[in-house]
């Protein structure tokens, strides 16, 4: 994996660009990140480096976990995880921020749905449901038959049914940095990812867009155009209201 950090989702706000162009982010708490343990092929069979985010109290935290830490002298932390491959050449006890990523970047977010509890199949998987007139009783918001009769005799593997909904793993893609923050150690970053304000999450290089490639100087440069032109129209707009008054 390229350069990723743990995170908490902050909330959610606007920002203006120099031209006036409002762009809705997510403000994401991404430091500090601190470097526990860096694994080498040679000691370990492959490369990571895992880094531990949002600093606990050492009693609330295993004795298994504290001693690792303490081996590789890093403190007590609240999330740990391991990213294969980290591009960025770090050791342990290096502290790292938002200032890894710069603004334009594209990144991957990963973060954990909202739970949303038991859902019947509308809600969970959209399903039109039974007649609501015509003498339809009782079946109104059921999925129908679930199984065949003499062959195969069984329920389906995989067949879509009520359950718990939400609370699952999720990545959205290619999602611009619009500001980089060290002071504050935050990103904010254009649009929206899964997760509710205050979960956990992970902020990583794109993988399908990534800095150094042609891809990302097209979409920036496009994206630049689109900004610059809508700051065109307006201006050109106060100058009509303006000549009319």
């Amino acid at each position: 994996m390229p350069i990723g950090l743990l995170g908490k989702k902050i909330g959610h706000t606007r920002v203006y660009d120099a031209n006036g162009v409002m762009t809705p982010v997510t403000v994401v708490q991404v430091g500090p990140n601190r470097v526990l343990q860096v694994k080498t092929t040679a000691t370990d069979g492959y490369n990571a480096v895992q880094l531990g985010f949002d600093d606990q109290l050492e009693q609330r935290v295993s004795k298994a976990v504290l001693g690792h830490v303490r081996k590789h002298k890093g403190v007590a932390v609240r999330r740990i995880r391991e990213f294969r491959d980290f591009t960025k050449a770090v050791s342990p006890g290096d502290v790292l921020g938002p200032d890894v990523f710069v603004v334009g970047q594209f990144v991957d977010c990963i973060g954990v749905t909202k739970g949303r509890g038991f859902e019947g199949v509308v809600g969970r998987w959209a399903f039109r449901g039974g007649d609501m007139t015509h003498g339809a009783k009782g079946w109104h918001r059921r999925s129908g038959a679930i199984g065949q009769r003499l062959f195969p005799g069984t329920v389906r593997r995989g067949l879509k049914m009520p359950g718990h909904m939400g609370a699952v793993r999720r990545t959205s893609q290619n999602l611009e940095i619009i500001q980089v923050r060290s002071e504050d150690n935050v990103l904010l970053i254009r649009g929206n990812f899964p997760g509710s304000e205050g979960d956990y999450c992970v902020v990583r290089e794109a993988k399908k867009i990534p800095l150094d490639g042609r891809r990302h100087k097209l979409i920036h440069d496009a994206r630049q155009k689109a900004k610059d032109a809508s700051a065109g129209k307006k201006d050109e707009k106060k100058a009509g209201a303006a000549k009319k008054k």
